[in-house]
């Protein structure tokens, strides 16, 4: 795990995310080396995740060097994305996350719970 994941899972946890997982994509997907998937019960829950994801990153990069991740999905609330690149985070409602289902997609992704 590098000092990234780190910093996104202490995020999610710090929210109170349901059932985070990692997906290993590095042999996968030639767009990303890793998902990190969680969900929330509620858009409040799902926004205030993926704020404490940005709010956790900008305190621990190096503030001449920042360069914000794109974010989408977050005026909706149901499924905020957020690409730091190497690692793309999904922070997905409940019932989004079990609709989609990008566990079962990603089904030949080495997958580690949080």
């Amino acid at each position: 795990m590098d000092n990234l994941q780190a910093i996104l899972i202490e995020a999610i946890n710090e929210k109170k995310a349901i059932d985070p997982v990692v997906l290993d994509l590095t042999n996968i997907s030639g767009v990303t080396d890793y998902f990190i998937i969680c969900s929330g019960n509620s858009t409040v829950q799902v926004r205030a995740i993926a704020d404490n994801i940005i709010d956790k990153y900008k305190e621990t990069v190096n503030q001449s060097e920042i360069t914000l991740p794109n974010r989408e999905g977050y005026n909706d609330g149901r499924w905020i994305l957020i690409d730091f690149g190497h690692i793309v985070v999904h922070v997905m409602h409940q019932d989004e996350r079990e609709f989609y289902a990008l566990e079962k997609l990603w089904h030949d992704a080495k997958i580690t719970k949080f």
